[in-house]
């Protein structure tokens, strides 16, 4: 029977991310919308986009992804824009290097493709703080995201400021440009109800959209995740895994999808999440996150987020190669999707066709939402055989071109070979220096005291991940006690009269923690120096800027072995944060540090630091240590990691550049779904649900990316470590990412593609079986060997980048029953 119009789960297939063209003219072009689609220059067009975060990758880097994304089938790249990447220190900016943004939408421009700007400029996007300055918090009267003149100010001349620049750059559609769109806040609508503050929430959000509109941009405004109290002046539009029961708060506007999640986010102490190719998913890069821009806390230097161009930029197959036949299919149908009627019919629970047809065309979406079972739908006089959790796509209402549980794509695995440097050696060649801790192992000579613990944020503005509490006490003789510290920061270190006595860090999500190591008292003065340190800043939630990190509060006890107590927690702590004096310079600077090596910039290796042991012991698993190597730039232009197995956490730098946290000791959780992979049923990255997990039990993050922009070519190389909690240098080991096996499988018919790409050739066919029954690509079992196959996929593979090969009856014979022959070869 018919079902009502618009209802249709399968719609999501041409609702999409709704997010430009290419851009052909010169002149300016218009950008409008209607409620099927978005219309450019007067004409409705399906516009599919995908995300490329510029600061999570280098300019180097932008060419090629956005040249991968627009040959995937894409239209548009869009971006958020990271505010306190732009701004670090109030009316300071940044526009260089990889938040040159400018310079990233000329190249979306130079590509002709479009551009979504996404200013927020609250971001989320597992980035630290979500994006906002910490020195926020500085400002009298100050609320994040709430109608308050203080944060709205600061809001309003940060989005001016980007506008302009877009402006000054001829970089909006009306003037040529390649953006269409622009967005206005970010995902409001899901903590809107949980801010105790309903009328400023409103208003905050309504001034945003004014705020917006009075830029001029000559686009339309959208706003994601807002489905309540929706200003008129925006559109509304979804964020998720799916979106197909989502539709936009009023008539008029199309239904936007702006993200649809590729995978999610890797955080310390958690396993790769993997959304399955079947599943269909469009955020195309994820990139990396130097330096100290990962949020959480907890979120990894990594943030591959299992995208169609991997962390690195390589094609991840068969996820891209999936989608960019999805993409050709919904090109081939835009006419009739943006014109047509349609209408839904229903075939029983679950089953759905959706038909649109306009004149003489129809093109029909058939979804089979059963998660555990195949079904056959007739249409028309013909059957059509569904798998489970399934959307098949007809152009015509007659022949299936495109079925989302089926992939015609091949699996590649891409492998960490060693570098082939000319002349690099085995291993590498360490010197190391000690990190200063002496100037901290008193209370004295800090800038200010406090009766109290402060907060970490406020105290530091976030310049650093560490912060010292320093206090002392005078004690009658010897004694033995038990230090206790509540903490809500993220890790801690203790030292009492020097020397470490222990160090703790959250674990399991809980950011409140204890830190308890028996300590020895002298008689006389004792100092107490405490180290908080944070990994990444929360980015998400209600009044998230709120929450508290360091040791705030406390307390801090000593406490005997009778049980009593003396409550340090109001004794008087020095800190050094805020600024320090120079006596050099005879002048008060602004301190951007919170360690002595921080201050020293000992990462850019400047002359006159003195470095150990060339030839001698490099110490082992001995804290708050820096070590030094050089090598050279491995050969080619394959993606270079650096291997840190053997080290403990700290920060990794190559020439100068900070490749961000490392944590290789930090072991993945075991979690049920590292043990089934399924794509059938919805994808979920919490609770029992998950699933296709992988790297349970083993390191969180082991390989780190050294952009080749990074490196030299025909010189030396620096590689400085900070390891902050003890480590082993002599694993580490620079690696070049290239393609190990490639896969493909089909039937009698059926033309399929091999292809190693990035100049690297086929070696070898190691797999040609019919029915191959375990296993998976790089690793398969079992099955019916067949002779003829092997022999036609190595004459025409071997030795070359790329080939196809018809599968022939022929390839059954010799005992193999007909069916799906499944080919592996090596890189």
């Amino acid at each position: 029977m018919m079902g009502r119009r618009g209802s249709s789960w399968c719609r999501w297939w041409v609702a999409l991310l709704v997010l430009a063209v290419a851009a052909d003219a010169v002149g300016c072009t218009s950008v409008s919308y209607d409620d099927r689609s978005l219309v450019i220059d007067g004409q409705r067009r399906i516009i599919l986009s995908g995300s490329i975060h510029y600061p999570r990758s280098t300019p180097e880097m932008w060419p090629d992804l956005i040249k991968k994304a627009k040959e995937g089938g894409l239209d548009a790249i869009e971006t958020y824009i990271f505010w306190n990447g732009h701004e670090p220190h109030r009316r300071q900016y940044n526009f260089e290097g990889n938040y040159d943004v400018v310079r990233f939408f000329k190249e979306i421009q130079n590509a002709g493709m479009y551009a979504i700007l996404r200013i927020g400029p609250y971001i989320c996007a597992e980035w630290n703080y979500g994006g906002l300055p910490a020195w926020l918090r500085d400002i009298p009267g100050m609320q994040f995201r709430l109608h308050n003149e203080p944060f709205e100010n600061e809001m309003e001349t940060f989005t001016t400021l980007i506008v302009n620049k877009m402006k000054d750059s001829k970089m909006f559609a009306e003037q040529g440009g390649p953006i269409i769109l622009a967005q206005i806040e970010n995902e409001y609508g899901n903590i809107m109800g949980k801010l105790n503050n309903n009328q400023s929430a409103s208003e905050y959000i309504h001034w945003c959209a004014d705020m917006a509109n009075k830029q001029n941009v000559g686009v339309p405004w959208i706003m994601c995740q807002q489905d309540d109290d929706v200003p008129h002046n925006v559109v509304n539009t979804c964020n998720g895994f799916y979106c197909h029961d989502w539709f936009p708060n009023r008539t008029g506007i199309p239904k936007i999808w702006t993200e649809n999640w590729t995978g999610w986010f890797k955080a310390w102490d958690k396993p790769d999440f993997h959304r399955s190719a079947e599943d269909i998913a469009f955020a195309y890069h994820g990139g990396t996150n130097f330096g100290r821009t990962s949020g959480g806390p907890y979120i990894t230097t990594s943030y591959d987020y299992d995208a169609p161009l991997d962390e690195y930029g390589n094609l991840r197959q068969p996820k891209y190669g999936h989608l960019k036949e999805l993409h050709s299919v919904l090109k081939s149908m835009e006419k009739t999707l943006v014109h047509g009627e349609y209408f839904d019919t229903n075939y029983g629970d679950n089953i759905t066709v959706t038909k649109y047809t306009l004149d003489s065309s129809s093109a029909c979406f058939i979804n089979n939402r059963f998660d555990d079972k195949d079904v056959n739908v007739t249409l028309d006089g013909a059957t059509h055989l569904l798998p489970a959790w399934s959307v098949s796509i007809l152009p015509d209402c007659k022949t299936v071109a495109f079925n989302s549980a089926k992939i015609k794509t091949q699996t590649s695995v891409m492998v960490k070979k060693p570098n082939t440097a000319e002349q690099e050696q085995e291993s590498l060649k360490w010197s190391w220096m000690p990190e200063n801790l002496s100037p901290f192992m008193t209370d004295e000579k800090g800038n200010f005291r406090k009766n109290e613990l402060l907060e970490q944020i406020v105290t530091s503005t976030d310049q650093s991940d560490y912060l010292w509490y320093r206090t002392s006490l005078n004690h009658k003789g010897e004694g033995s006690y038990k230090l206790y510290v509540n903490t809500t920061g993220h890790e801690l270190y203790a030292f009492v009269n020097g020397k470490l006595i222990g160090k703790n860090h959250s674990a399991d999500g809980d950011f409140v923690f204890q830190l308890e190591s028996p300590v020895k008292l002298h008689d006389g003065k004792n100092y107490i120096s405490l180290l908080s340190a944070t990994v990444g800043l929360k980015n998400y939630g209600p009044s998230f800027e709120k929450m508290p990190t360091g040791i705030v509060g406390g307390p801090v006890k000593l406490i005997d072995s009778n049980g009593t107590a003396i409550d340090l927690s109001n004794s008087s702590w020095s800190y050094k944060v805020a600024h320090y004096f120079s006596s050099m310079l005879s002048c008060l600077l602004t301190l951007l540090a919170g360690l002595a090596s921080e201050y020293r910039q000992i990462h850019l290796d400047k002359p006159g630091y003195k470095w150990n042991g060339n030839n001698g012991t490099i110490p082992i698993n001995r804290p708050f240590t820096w070590y030094k190597a050089t090598f050279e730039a491995p050969s080619g232009e394959d993606a270079v990691v650096v291997d840190l197995l053997g080290l403990n956490k700290g920060v990794a730098w190559v020439n100068g550049n900070n490749l961000g946290r490392y944590w290789p000791s930090y072991t993945a959780a075991e979690m049920a779904g590292c043990h089934r992979c399924d794509y059938r049923g919805a994808f979920q990255a919490e609770g029992d649900g998950t699933r296709c997990l992988t790297g349970c039990g083993e390191p969180s993050q082991r390989y780190y990316h050294v952009p080749r922009s990074f490196l030299a070519a025909g010189e030396p190389n620096t590689l400085l470590l900070f390891e902050e909690a003890g480590g082993d240098s002599s694993g580490v080991a620079l690696r070049t990412v290239v393609p190990g096996a490639v896969c493909t499988s089909g039937e009698a018919g059926d033309a399929v593609t091999l292809s190693c790409g990035g100049g690297h050739a086929v070696s070898s066919v190691d797999v040609a079986s019919f029915g191959v029954g375990r296993g998976r690509c790089g690793a398969y079992e079992g099955g019916c060997e067949s002779k003829a196959a092997y022999e036609a996929f190595t004459a025409a593979c071997v030795g070359k980048e790329s080939c196809t090969v018809e599968i022939t009856g022929a390839f059954a014979g010799a005992g193999c029953l007909s069916g799906v022959l499944t080919v592996q070869a090596t890189c």
